[in-house]
């Protein structure tokens, strides 16, 4: 059974079981409270009896039985609504003396009290008429006889079976209105279970953002504002999880980028080596940068998984000569920019500052490929190094097809391509940049771009000494 149909029935089962219980304690009280009242009164008759039976017997003394009969015949009481009847009788039963009708059902009293005692019984005619029947002892000459009295209490049955009768009308009545108005507490009350079920429903869907609204602070309240903090930590850790999982693949995409720069140095200076008669110091100078981009490209695997995977902040800076920096910079690029009849020029003011050079590496390594992918055949690359106000600027100009002025402010986001036709002819991914920014955010510095679409591009890299 449903939750709803068992608070539905608890509720119209105890509040039937209640008023009924209620009901039936309310009709019985003012039914005993009503015989008590008549009990009393018939004691009072009875009483009365007893009094006028003794002042007759003071003012004519009596000597026997028969006497005594002859006087109570001759005792009339009127109660206001009928004459009071009633009768002497022995302790077996032996009718002395009788005023009236005693009811033949009421003669047993007397052979169930004990000596001295009074009481009273109820007993039913044949035409179901009830009446109450009071006994009280009577000493007459050393006898012990009993003074007996009855009066007709059918209404109170009469009406006592009429109020149940009322009631049970009245609880059908009741038991529809409870009915009705549980069905719409009971809905009221669970809403915010069915709300939470909606809810987990579509979190099943993976729709984690939904929420419930809390409208009380009882416990199913408290529910709903638990309910929301449990889905908003499921959230957020999906959310973490989602964000490691793109984290891997961004790792994966930004090695599979950045590893192309270092391996276009490689296979350059390869070729030169294999395709043109080199003298011992070309031989040397091309090794030395082959065994160098090789070293690097081993370091900067492992730095990329801790920058991108493990999100590590601290890396170790130490100082570099930035005019050497520079140059060796963009004598990494040198064979595969000639190829394509373009000129490098490298300029760049003395100044040690604090960097780690594998990845400040291959931020620069990234602008000049990009200027160099900017360019269909021929141009001038421009590396420049100044010295600032507070701290060094790292200069990359090309005088490429530029950058569209509304696309200017994204080309820093996640694969993000300006010309993704020419981007993916000549090997882009759109990861270069974004990787940029982290690494120039990472050395407190800032990464900034100026672009006039066909005549070329400016990007800046400021750093803070």
């Amino acid at each position: 059974m449903k939750l709803f149909w068992k608070l539905f029935c608890s509720m119209v089962l105890l509040t039937i079981f209640a008023s009924s219980i209620g009901g039936f304690v309310l009709i019985d009280s003012q039914f005993r409270t009503s015989l008590e009242r008549e009990v009393a009164a018939v004691y009072e008759e009875n009483d009365l009896l007893r009094f006028t039976l003794t002042r007759e017997m003071h003012i004519d003394p009596i000597s026997n039985q028969e006497e005594l009969a002859s006087l109570a015949e001759n005792i009339t009481i009127n109660t206001g609504h009928d004459t009071v009847t009633f009768r002497i009788s022995t302790k077996d039963g032996r009718t002395i003396a009788l005023k009236g009708i005693i009811v033949p059902e009421a003669s047993s009293l007397t052979t169930q009290l004990k000596e001295n005692q009074r009481g009273w019984q109820l007993a039913q005619t044949e035409d179901n008429h009830i009446y109450l029947h009071v006994a009280s002892p009577l000493i007459f000459e050393d006898d012990l006889l009993y003074l007996e009295n009855c009066r007709d209490v059918s209404s109170l049955f009469t009406t006592r079976s009429e109020q149940y009768q009322s009631f049970f009308y009245l609880m059908t009545a009741l038991t529809l209105a409870v009915g009705a108005a549980s069905l719409f507490i009971t809905a009221l009350i669970l809403k915010p279970l069915r709300q939470m079920s909606a809810a987990t429903k579509k979190m099943a869907a993976g729709k984690l953002n939904v929420r419930v609204k809390v409208n009380s602070r009882d416990e199913l309240g408290h529910l709903a504002a638990n309910f929301n903090t449990m889905a908003a930590r499921l959230e957020a850790y999906v959310e973490d999880l989602t964000e490691a999982a793109k984290r891997q693949e961004d790792f994966i995409g930004s090695f599979a980028h950045e590893i192309k720069t270092p391996l276009t140095s490689i296979i350059g200076y390869a070729d030169l080596l294999r395709s043109r008669p080199s003298t011992a110091e070309q031989v040397f100078e091309c090794s030395d940068y082959i065994f160098r981009e090789g070293r690097r490209l081993e370091a900067l695997s492992r730095k990329l998984m801790d920058l991108i995977v493990l999100n590590k902040q601290d890396f170790p800076l130490r100082p570099v000569d930035m005019d050497l920096f520079l140059r060796r910079v963009g004598g990494a690029l040198q064979p595969i920019l000639s190829n394509q009849g373009i000129y490098l020029r490298t300029q760049a003011e003395p100044f040690i500052l604090s960097l780690e050079p594998d990845l400040m590496e291959t931020v620069l390594l990234n602008l000049i490929d990009n200027a160099r992918k900017a360019m269909d055949y021929g141009g001038i690359i421009v590396l420049e190094g100044k010295k600032e106000k507070d701290g060094y600027c790292v200069c990359v100009n090309d005088n490429g097809k530029g950058i569209p002025k509304g696309e200017l402010a994204r080309i820093t986001e996640a694969f993000y391509m300006v010309d993704k036709s020419r981007a993916r002819a000549k090997g882009g991914a759109g990861l270069g940049l974004a990787i940029c920014q982290r690494i120039v955010t990472l050395h407190g510095g800032a990464l900034e771009f100026n672009s006039v679409e066909g005549s070329g591009t400016q990007a800046y890299i400021h750093l803070k000494n």
